[in-house]
């Protein structure tokens, strides 16, 4: 189901802001470290911030962030970047931070008169962005539904998301009252439309990191010479390696063979778990969608939408029509399949369309806030619970893995056991099992006769030399294993790590000749005004670009707006400097400059304007959040709990 057409997916996306924004903060505000309060300081508190007032300051009160509601924070960080669940300790300090600038935020909201009553959190739930999720066509879905779509989408109780609604009103609240004078004038918003619209086109000399890498070939002695004076970098480049015994079994190893499920353990399975095979209302649709971008193009996609239903029904395929027109980029690849859908989870429209229509039919046009669909209904199913012989597949599917799961842990165990007592060769030869034993392995190696031997590495690298006999999955069964040695991290020999060391050599070198280069490449182009001589002499690549904006992508140069924005300022013929790309470095010469008419300029006039001002009062409000923020810390009114202090930070991120 596209995310889009989902009633809950704007729902989603707009109280996710919400939830999410006090640990995406937008202002870079470094932490000063708090004052340590270890008799006041609790297992469950990250930070404490106390009032903004004399009294508040006088008898001690203050916001409390809890840890829970940071770990909180952080995971919700983790879905929205689809970062692994190894980064949580990483953004947990992101989020701390973010939720401590959200109570500063608070506290100051609150010290100015700005409190948010319940009635009014009810009212925004009721005829904000939100009231087409819980108030469709006017009518509450109830507390039952409200609680659940809560707590499927956010994880927490209706009490505590309208608890953070309430605090986002709030810093609403505060953000007008601090940006409320931002004002632009019509002259800086036609120099910013200028800027933002202006198109350039250009040729430029690509000189290649890579190649200049090449070029570099030091002698053995420097390369001694840097291996020397680089020692504490390669103090432990051979990583620590493990020398394993091991026993591999699987399923069919185990005594008495793989265990059996029986007919009568199937049909309790599927008694206890009756309410995972009910099926509610659903119809299987596909879509086509003609996107309305704004009102004044109201008229005109209803019209294309109307041609291409008058097709639909001529006899023209569904499908490649939805993948010549449809604007839905989920499903127009696939002919604009959607899939089944239940009621209660597309905006009303959608749903009463759909689940109007029988198989085989087209709706008439649909319309909804993203524009006009064309329905196809393709199948239909009706409540129902699905019969156990048609489930039962699955059933014994499940219960043959427990089973097995369970057995072979047993067994594990019980050579475990008996290992401990007599060794793993004798404890192999009892059950008719093999022994094998590694070479000196690293953690991320490949052991011999072990399907998936991440989890055996894992445990054996936290197991001491000679500790007892432990068990480890091995993806399609089970090793029990013992650590025979262990070789620590240690430095290379130089003749045997010295192609490592060259690439080391040569990583160090590159951005120096490159930059070197690229400088020198812009001087021979600036005194020959000929950038394809200048180019050829010194062998770089000449490419040219396509007429492009400010937020252009440019190959060997990338962002535009951030690499290279100097170009914007040249007029056509002028060649400009240096320019460094992530892997190149580049020299520019400016064929083609297009800006914007004045016409075009009065036409986008308002919602240019508009725009500068929103981006002014973010800037506006950010130093005002950054002050307010340092001011705190100076009146040492922000306690961070020495847990805190000691989280480890992103990489390439400064720990505070």
């Amino acid at each position: 189901m596209i995310r889009f057409l989902q009633k809950d997916s704007r729902f989603t996306k707009t109280i996710f802001i919400v939830i999410i924004s006090v640990a995406c903060v937008t202002m870079v505000i470094t932490l000063v470290p708090g004052i340590f309060q270890s008799a006041t300081e609790t297992q469950g508190t990250y930070a404490t911030v106390r009032g903004g007032n004399p009294f508040t300051r006088i008898f001690g009160a203050s916001t409390e962030v809890s840890t829970v509601d940071v770990q909180r924070a952080a995971q919700r960080m983790l879905r929205q970047q689809g970062w692994p669940d190894a980064a949580l300790p990483f953004v947990m300090q992101r989020a701390g931070q973010g939720l401590i600038q959200q109570a500063v935020m608070l506290n100051e909201a609150n010290r100015l008169g700005l409190q948010v009553t319940d009635d009014t959190v009810r009212k925004f739930l009721h005829s904000g962005p939100v009231g087409a999720a819980l108030f469709p066509n006017g009518q509450y879905i109830g507390d039952q539904r409200y609680a659940e779509l809560i707590q499927d989408h956010f994880g927490m109780s209706r009490d505590q998301f309208e608890g953070e609604i309430k605090k986002e009103l709030e810093e609403a609240r505060l953000r007008d009252l601090v940006t409320g004078s931002v004002a632009v004038s019509d002259a800086q918003v036609r120099s910013s439309y200028l800027l933002a619209a202006t198109k350039i086109k250009f040729t430029y000399a690509v000189l290649s990191a890579d190649d200049i890498a090449k070029t570099i070939n030091p002698t053995d002695a420097e390369l001694q010479s840097f291996f020397s004076s680089h020692a504490a970098l390669y103090a432990s480049a051979i990583p620590e390696t493990r020398k394993l015994q091991y026993i591999v079994f699987t399923t069919d190893s185990l005594p008495g063979g793989a265990p059996q499920v029986t007919d009568a353990e199937e049909q309790a399975y599927y008694s206890a778990h009756a309410a995972e095979y009910k099926v509610d209302d659903q119809v299987k649709v596909r879509h086509i969608l003609i996107k309305v971008a704004t009102p004044a193009d109201d008229a005109a996609a209803k019209t294309k939408a109307q041609g291409i239903l008058d097709q639909v029904r001529k006899g023209g395929n569904f499908a490649d029509l939805a993948k010549k027109n449809s604007d839905d980029p989920g499903s127009k690849g696939n002919g604009g399949e959607l899939g089944f859908i239940k009621k209660g989870v597309t905006v009303p429209a959608f749903e009463q369309a759909a689940f109007a229509l029988q198989p085989g039919q087209t709706s008439d046009l649909v319309k909804t806030q993203f524009g006009y669909h064309i329905i196809q209904a393709e199948e239909k199913q009706t409540a129902h619970t699905r019969p156990f012989d048609e489930v039962k597949p699955q059933i014994l599917a499940a219960l043959t893995q427990q089973r097995e799961q369970a057995a072979q842990q047993a067994f594990a165990t019980q050579l475990a056991n008996e290992a401990k007592k007599s060794g793993l060769q004798a404890t192999a030869a009892a059950h008719h099992l093999t022994v094998q034993t590694s070479d000196y392995v690293a953690q991320d190696a490949v052991v011999p006769g072990v399907a998936d031997a991440s989890k055996l590495l894992t445990a054996a690298f936290a197991t001491a030399k000679g500790g007892a006999p432990q068990a480890a999955s091995t993806g399609d069964g089970t090793a029990v294993f013992q650590v025979l040695d262990v070789k620590a991290a240690h430095a290379p020999v130089f003749a045997e790590y010295r192609d490592h060391i060259l690439g080391d050599y040569r990583t160090q070198q590159t951005p120096v000749l490159l930059g070197q280069k690229t400088t020198q490449l812009a001087d021979k182009a600036h005194t020959s005004n000929d950038l394809a001589a200048a180019a050829k002499e010194l062998g770089a690549t000449i490419k040219t670009s396509d007429l492009v904006g400010r937020d252009g992508q440019v190959p060997d140069i990338g962002a535009i707006a951030t690499t290279a924005p100097q170009l914007f300022t040249l007029n056509p013929g002028q060649i400009s400097g240096p320019i460094r790309g992530e892997r190149t470095g580049v020299v520019a010469k400016l064929d083609d400059k297009q800006e914007p008419a004045a016409a075009d300029v009065a036409q986008h006039l308002a919602q240019s304007k508009e725009a500068l001002l929103d981006q002014n009062r973010d800037e506006v409000f950010a130093v005002f959040v950054t002050n307010l923020y340092e001011q705190y810390n100076k009146d040492k009114r922000i306690v961070i709990s020495k847990q805190a202090q000691t989280a480890p930070a992103m990489p390439g991120q400064q720990g505070n």
